[in-house]
């Protein structure tokens, strides 16, 4: 399932969306400069220096000299990402339901949104696996945040989505309760098996917690950061 587009307006442009997408775009790029470097360890040595890694954060394995510092690295992780599908899906999201959410909470408060839910994302995370040695890396802990707003906002808007499966291949027109509602789902569903399976410290792979808590921060926080004068819930 790929969104394509959707059919809200934006009243404004969309310039911290815009931003956050190219900064996102020249950070991965400077990440495979980094693989391309001639070490194979190099890529791998960056992301567990700025990823945000749970055990770090909790300080159940500190790292010497601390660099960059634990509470730093929530925010430089939602920059890096592990490939090029990553990164790209991650975009794809944001730049379909990013300019909305921003158009209905401004400029400013947009930006303030995507990084606070970024942060509860990788809290709620670090929270469900404390001991975990794997770093967290990607924007979609943010993004989930503009999902979760999105869906109050528009729960009814109509999204253009392209549907794969196999050989089959069908564009269709969804509601974004639909779209989202699934999305959501599947991260807590995909969250319990990882709780369900996950020993000691490895817990690894695609974070769901981290996704489910930035999509629940994304609604706490539209609540509390939405301008009054506005009026589309």
């Amino acid at each position: 399932m790929i969104p394509l587009k959707d059919d809200v307006p934006s009243g404004s442009i969309p310039y911290v969306t815009v931003s956050l997408i190219g900064l996102n775009v020249l950070v991965f790029l400077y990440q495979v400069s980094v693989g391309m470097s001639g070490d194979p360890r190099a890529a791998e040595a960056f992301v567990f220096e700025f990823g945000a890694t749970p055990c770090r954060l909790t300080g159940a394995c500190p790292v010497p000299g601390e660099f960059p510092h634990p509470v730093a690295t929530i925010f430089t992780s939602m920059f890096l990402h592990g490939g090029l599908f990553h990164v790209a899906g991650n975009m794809l999201y944001l730049w379909i339901f990013g300019d909305n959410v921003e158009d209905t909470l401004g400029h400013g408060r947009f930006l303030a949104f995507y990084l606070l839910s970024g942060v509860a994302a990788a809290l709620a995370q670090t929270a469900v696996h404390p001991g975990s040695s794997v770093p967290m890396i990607g924007a979609s802990g943010a993004v989930s945040g503009v999902l979760g707003a999105y869906l109050l906002l528009f729960p009814y808007a109509s999204v253009l989505m392209l549907l794969i499966f196999g050989f089959f291949v069908r564009i269709v027109h969804w509601p974004a309760i639909i779209v989202l509602g699934f999305w959501i789902v599947v991260q807590f569903l995909n969250g319990l098996i990882t709780v369900s399976v996950a020993t000691g410290g490895g817990a690894g792979g695609t974070a769901w917690f981290a996704h489910i808590g930035g999509f629940l921060a994304g609604m706490i926080l539209l609540f509390l950061m939405r301008p009054r004068r506005v009026g589309r819930l």
